[in-house]
């Protein structure tokens, strides 16, 4: 095979192994390679190779046809120099891509067939065509309970897993949907202050306008190294980090950059996706957050119950403790939406503030009682209690103020957005509903969670009576243009619906 001199191509392809051969490259023609084929990619006939889709390049200023260019995660895995000579090879298919079909033909699969995907897809042997197929073929046919056990061992078997040396180690997730509902912010000091072990590896927003590690960026360093992490939680009994810097069940980030712009969400992947990252991270006790309404993810209570048994049974089976609550996701959580806004709440709760949000205070309080409650020396019932003593006496407060200084606290604080904009009420009456959705999206078409200050600031909630013209929420943005493209959603829309 003739060989060709590597070339470093600039472009993030997220999570794709993505090779570049320029179509008058004499090996195009000869060997019969063809655009979004899969090629192997080797520096030398002894060499593990690296899987990569390949696309035609037809400029010379961007590829000679001489050179094959790698993106920047590809050449990264090969890591070698520009300018070695490297050899490509048709790849052989994946002999899981077996699986996928069947489960195509809506047969379920086996706990060795769903490792063995995973395999396949943490070794980038599958483009991204492939995976969409087996998220699609997995949300089409359903997940039997064990299908999702199975899968969820698998994306936990396929990475790392951190182990903290601690018989309980508390976690909490929500799955999402609600804005502004950063309670993991008020309940990891509150329990890392009663001196239970809570090491917090929390996310980036993908579709909302912030995520949990978004809001705690505001206050502090989240990109922290897995040995920086642990020297936090042996001092502080807890952090609050972005998950990404720890390979903690690599699969899971993958499936997600496919889900995302197919709007995919099945029950199955997510149960999969959240318990899969908890047992990675060393969990052994976790609570999840099921909010429920009208514009929530899960829309009826019957529809929680039938997820939180799924939950239980994985759970059960992956043996992590496990409980399940069920909350009012009617509306927004909090008076902020979006990072700067959303940790100014935070901040006014754990410093007792009066204009602190009551139902996001409340709310913290309930779900950091139940995770207290897994203390075997704490008596069933008096977790609330006991959770808000921690906090009205200032040790949450201060147990905050530890972390966020262990973890590198920002010398400067978030600036008040530069255009703001008051969203008048169209008649007088009483507030009926506030979608979570749209709210969600004007935040986003302001800027957040990008911009750190941008977002919405609520005044109204539910049942609250308002005149016409009194402002239902401030819109805040950076940009004219951010400004102006959320000014026509509101238009449009403003997510409050007066009866």
């Amino acid at each position: 095979m003739t060989p060709l001199k590597l070339r470093k191509v600039a472009i993030d392809t997220y999570r794709e192994n993505v090779a570049y051969l320029h179509r008058q490259c004499p090996l195009y023609h000869s060997e019969g390679f063809q655009a979004l084929n899969k090629i192997e990619v080797r520096d030398g006939p002894e060499k593990q190779p690296v899987v990569a889709v390949l696309n035609i390049v037809d400029d010379e200023n961007c590829l000679a046809p001489d050179e094959l260019g790698l993106s920047e995660q590809t050449f990264a895995q090969l890591d070698v120099p520009e300018g070695t000579a490297v050899f490509i090879d048709h790849a052989v298919p994946p002999d899981s891509l077996e699986a996928v079909h069947k489960k195509i033909g809506g047969e379920p699969l086996d706990r060795g067939e769903f490792l063995r995907i995973c395999e396949d897809i943490v070794n980038n042997r599958y483009s991204k065509i492939e995976i969409a197929a087996f998220l699609v073929a997995c949300a089409e046919s359903g997940m039997e309970r064990d299908e999702m056990l199975f899968l969820t061992e698998a994306m936990v078997e396929t990475g790392d897993r951190l182990e903290w040396g601690e018989s309980l180690v508390v976690d909490k997730h929500c799955i999402g949907g609600i804005p502004g509902n950063r309670t993991t912010m008020l309940i990891v000091p509150i329990v890392a202050a009663h001196g239970m072990l809570m090491p917090k590896t929390s996310s980036r927003a993908i579709t909302s306008p912030a995520g949990t590690a978004d809001t705690m960026e505001v206050l502090c360093k989240v990109n922290l190294e897995p040995g920086e992490l642990r020297h936090i939680v042996q001092q502080q009994r807890g952090f609050i980090a972005w998950g990404g810097t720890a390979r903690l069940s690599p699969v899971d980030d993958i499936l997600i950059s496919v889900e995302r712009p197919l709007s995919l969400d099945s029950k199955g992947q997510m149960i999969a996706s959240i318990l899969s990252k908890k047992i990675a991270a060393g969990s052994t006790h976790l609570l999840i957050d099921i909010p429920v309404g009208p514009s929530a993810k899960v829309h009826t209570q019957a529809q929680a119950l039938r997820l939180r048994k799924l939950f239980e049974y994985v759970g059960d089976r992956s043996g992590l403790e496990l409980e399940v609550v069920i909350t009012d996701g009617r509306q927004p959580i909090g008076n902020g939406v979006g990072p700067a806004l959303e940790a100014r709440d935070v901040l006014r709760v754990l410093q007792n503030d009066p204009r602190a949000p009551i139902d996001l205070k409340e709310k913290s309080l309930q779900l950091a009682g139940r995770i207290l409650e897994f203390d075997p020396d704490v008596r069933g019932g008096q977790g609330y209690r006991l959770a808000r003593d921690l906090l009205e006496s200032g040790r949450a407060w201060q147990k905050m103020e530890d972390i966020i200084e262990a973890q590198g606290a920002n010398e400067t604080e978030a600036k008040p957005a530069a255009l703001q904009y008051e969203v008048p009420a169209p008649a007088d009456g009483v507030i009926t509903a506030i979608d979570n959705l749209q709210i969600a999206r004007i935040a986003r078409l302001a800027g957040a969670p990008m911009d750190k200050a941008a977002g919405v600031d609520l005044h109204r909630k539910l049942h609250d009576r308002v005149r016409k013209g009194e402002p239902l929420y401030t819109l805040h943005a950076e940009f004219r243009a951010d400004y102006q493209f959320a000014r026509n959603a509101i238009e449009q829309n403003n997510g409050y619906t007066i009866g």
